[in-house]
């Protein structure tokens, strides 16, 4: 709806414009909103008041010769009116919104997934947490935000690809190895200290006991350093194998698994230098090299090659960017934690410096998540020793319900999670609020098939019996949807759909409450069933998106 009225508006100001009503030396951007006041119609617009300043005029005046000169050939609007300083106000015909059934019924599950993306290449990459020890709570929802906005891309036209860059380089992986080796040493005799920054929680133990499960007392008293590639390795590997069975879990799995320590054995990141260096987007000063990044908006140069010619952190990242361009993504999506703040502007610059526009990089931070348990916190994870695992609240109340609720808030804003909510039946519970209401319509067909009523076909069914207010609001919502779709999808915001799915929800429940939809009367029956089926279809729908199952049965 909001498109056709943008296009009627932007003819209206074509006919104004030839005939010397208005200027427009540039045509303006049409904003159009849902009024929250309903007696103000369905949509509104203030571009009158917008256009008052170019063109010198009234903004009431301005709002007359636009409506003067719309021309509404498809009959959609019942009224438009001119509020306040200069508001046009748009109600429709309440046909033209029954209509909207009729395209969900016809369309099915691709009503509201327009192809905005025309099959652009996007590159996704999230979790990417270090190798070194269990999921956290943090980790768990920046998978579901990143699973679900790759999902909504894809189901907007986008040809997405899912990744996870393993930082299995650098002092981490070295420190891991450490950790594996002591604990092996001291679980075959061995009394070796155990290192201050080591890692801590019991996972570390099941990895030592998996190696010597495997190799015995092969290594037993061997030094560290002679060793610390097979430790590494291996402690690498298990901790990777964690991590996917727990993604697997939460329904997310990656088309790539990207090595950090690829770019370092197959030269790419040297490569890069050499080639920022040839470009001059990268200099030589005090014995090191430096990214020229002041040039793209960065608030300083950054260290490359330290003088010792060992890389800064930078220098992967900036490989591991360049290898992403030249896949040939035209959009990189980073899914980081909140602490990776002030790290954006320097990867803005590599990016720039490799030729490719800024706004190619979108950023999304991650806040943290705050676990309780009837409003206190949980304590920590015995496993991991030191934080609340992914695992434990999948245990606790289900992949559905986390990934719901990790995507009830934009994700830059601190989270809540009460895992005794995420197990109610009620209404405080949105995951089961909203999945109860697909469940219900189901429950809802089923009777009508014990009774032989047939779910009705567009051909069969009078919608004009659909004219009580909570019916036309359910409507509304529906016609809503790929709005919603686009505008979470351009905005790169999956939580919008939540807070969609939990209105249409409302809706759903209020009206199943207040009318019988089963009755007597088998024109009224049908057209209800009609409507539950077409909003059925739409929760499924958004549910799929977020990843999360939509239940006939609860």
């Amino acid at each position: 709806m909001k498109n056709t009225v943008t296009d009627i508006l932007l003819e209206a100001l074509g006919r104004a414009k030839s005939k010397g009503e208005l200027q427009l030396v540039e045509m303006p951007a049409i904003v159009l909103e849902s009024p929250r006041e309903k007696s103000h119609g369905d949509l509104a617009t203030t571009l009158a008041l917008t256009l008052a300043k170019p063109e010198s005029k009234a903004p009431r005046k301005i709002a007359e010769i636009i409506v003067s000169n719309i021309q509404d050939t498809g009959g959609i609007i019942a009224k438009t009116e001119i509020a306040g300083p200069g508001f046009i106000n748009f109600t429709f015909k309440q046909d033209r919104w029954q209509q909207t059934l009729f395209e969900i019924d016809s369309e099915g599950a691709e009503y509201g997934l327009r192809n905005i993306g025309k099959g652009e290449k996007v590159l996704v990459e999230f979790v990417s947490a270090n190798p070194t020890g269990p999921l956290h709570v943090g980790h768990g929802r920046g998978a579901a935000l990143g699973d679900a906005l790759a999902n909504l891309l894809s189901a907007v036209g986008y040809d997405v690809s899912r990744e996870f860059y393993i930082n299995d380089a650098g002092r981490q992986i070295r420190l891991l190895a450490l950790s594996v080796w002591t604990k092996y040493q001291q679980s075959q005799g061995n009394d070796v200290p155990f290192p201050e920054d080591g890692y801590h929680g019991s996972y570390i133990e099941e990895i030592a006991q998996a190696f010597a499960k495997l190799h015995g007392n092969k290594y037993l008293k061997v030094p560290f350093d002679d060793c610390v590639d097979v430790f590494g390795d291996f402690g690498k590997e298990s901790m990777l194998l964690d991590i996917r069975t727990d993604l697997e879990a939460f329904g997310v799995r990656f088309d790539t698994w990207f090595s950090e320590a690829s770019l370092l054995k197959d030269n790419s990141v040297q490569r890069s230098i050499e080639e920022l260096l040839e470009s001059r987007n990268m200099y030589e000063q005090d014995g090191a090299l430096w990214l020229r990044s002041t040039l793209f908006g960065d608030d300083k140069d950054r260290v490359v090659v330290k003088q010792d010619k060992s890389y800064t952190y930078l220098a992967t990242d900036i490989a591991y960017h360049r290898n992403k361009l030249a896949r040939g993504f035209k959009s990189l999506v980073n899914i980081w934690g909140a602490d990776h703040h002030g790290y954006i502007p320097r990867v803005q610059a590599v990016i720039q410096a490799f030729g490719h526009p800024k706004d190619s990089l979108h950023v999304l931070l991650v806040q943290l998540v705050a676990i309780l348990r009837n409003g206190q916190p949980v304590p920590m994870s015995k496993r991991a020793g030191n934080f609340v695992t992914l695992r434990d609240v999948v245990q606790d109340v289900g992949s559905d319900a986390a990934r719901f609720i990790f995507l009830t808030r934009r994700s830059d804003s601190h989270l809540d999670f009460d895992l005794n909510i995420a197990k109610e039946q009620s209404r405080e519970n949105p995951v089961y609020y909203v999945q109860y209401a697909h469940a219900r319509i189901a429950s809802l067909f089923r009777e009508a098939e014990t009774r032989n009523i047939a779910i009705p076909t567009k051909d069969a069914v009078n919608i004009s019996l659909l004219g009580r207010e909570e019916e036309q609001n359910i409507i509304k919502a529906l016609a809503k949807y790929p709005e919603v779709v686009e505008e979470a999808a351009l905005a790169y915001e999956p939580h919008r759909l939540t807070f969609y799915l939990q209105d249409l929800a409302g809706l759903m429940h209020n009206y199943y409450f207040k009318h019988r939809v089963i009755t007597e009367d088998a024109a009224l029956t049908a057209a209800m069933l009609f409507l539950m089926k077409q909003v059925k279809t739409v929760i499924k729908s958004a549910l799929t998106i977020l990843g999360v199952n939509a239940p006939e049965k609860m």
